[in-house]
């Protein structure tokens, strides 16, 4: 599953793409990927100008001239390849990035003006896109659970992560930090990498977590999204960033993930690979000593 960061630049694609492109056709080639009447498609989709790209959480939000949306959640093996101008593609990589489309992988096409084209394709079908009235999107059952923006800046957002998590003061801090109702976005390789910066072990109960603390895996976190953001996203085999090439952020930045064996950069001490919240987990067992 693509993680915030990952997420993020596909926006930032998006927006440079087509943003300002008028839509002057749909096709959808399967039904269950795209979560509209063939009524509301003509009406509010077709004839349509895309005035934003953003996204909450995990998922990506355009939002067009006639006051509806198209939200997207590309799953595990969702993919959006632009052909125009340019050729642009994000998400699991297959030889769709260059392959003539639509194929066999092909959900959706959307066909704009200017003749570009804005291809969905899905594996196995789990990702899909809704058109809804923009002002009901937030209105989404998912939506409306999910945890707050860690990347907004908002000086309110500590104060709010330490209301949210302690609410399950007997789980792991890892289950913690994955649960999408406490914060936003976070998943396995940020999870990782931000206690390993903060020094607590994946297995401390939040109970055992001192505000003081927990205010910094949470400022961790940030950076390391952060980071990885600059550097384009993970380079997980099934992502990568929204001009088609890999994301370098495990090359440059990740201390503990995916980096068993290796010593750790703080100490020295080899970096194991141990299961904590059902997730393969990444430590130190130096720098993040498990307390009794």
């Amino acid at each position: 599953m693509p993680e915030l960061p990952e997420v993020e630049t596909v926006r930032r694609g998006l927006a440079r793409l087509v943003v300002g492109k008028k839509v002057t056709d749909v096709q959808v080639l399967n039904a269950k990927s795209f979560q509209a009447s063939e009524g509301d498609a003509k009406a509010f989709l077709v004839g349509a100008e895309v005035i934003a790209a953003r996204r909450r959480a995990k998922v990506l939000i355009l939002d067009l001239s006639t006051d509806y949306s198209l939200v997207c959640h590309l799953k595990m093996t969702g993919q959006l390849v632009f052909r125009g101008d340019e050729d642009w593609a994000a998400g699991h990589p297959t030889d769709s990035f260059v392959a003539s489309l639509p194929d066999r992988s092909t959900r959706i096409e959307f066909d704009f003006a200017d003749g570009s084209k804005l291809f969905f394709n899905d594996q196995r079908k789990f990702g899909w896109v809704k058109l809804l009235p923009t002002a009901e999107v937030e209105n989404l059952d998912f939506l409306q659970k999910v945890g707050p923006e860690p990347l907004t800046g908002d000086p309110e957002l500590p104060k709010e992560f330490i209301q949210r998590i302690r609410r399950r003061n007997g789980t792991t801090i890892k289950a913690a930090i994955l649960d999408q109702t406490v914060v936003a976005g976070i998943g396995n390789i940020y999870a990782d990498e931000s206690l390993w910066m903060a020094k607590v072990h994946p297995a401390t109960r939040v109970r055992d977590v001192s505000d003081a603390k927990l205010k910094g895996i949470l400022a961790a976190a940030i950076e390391v999204m952060t980071k990885s953001i600059k550097s384009g996203g993970s380079t997980m085999k099934n992502y990568i960033r929204a001009d088609g090439t890999k994301g370098n952020y495990l090359d440059k930045f990740a201390n503990v993930f995916r980096r068993e064996g290796q010593p750790c950069p703080r100490c020295a001490t080899t970096i194991e690979k141990i299961r904590v919240a059902g997730r393969g987990t990444h430590i130190c067992p130096h720098c993040q000593r498990l307390k009794p």
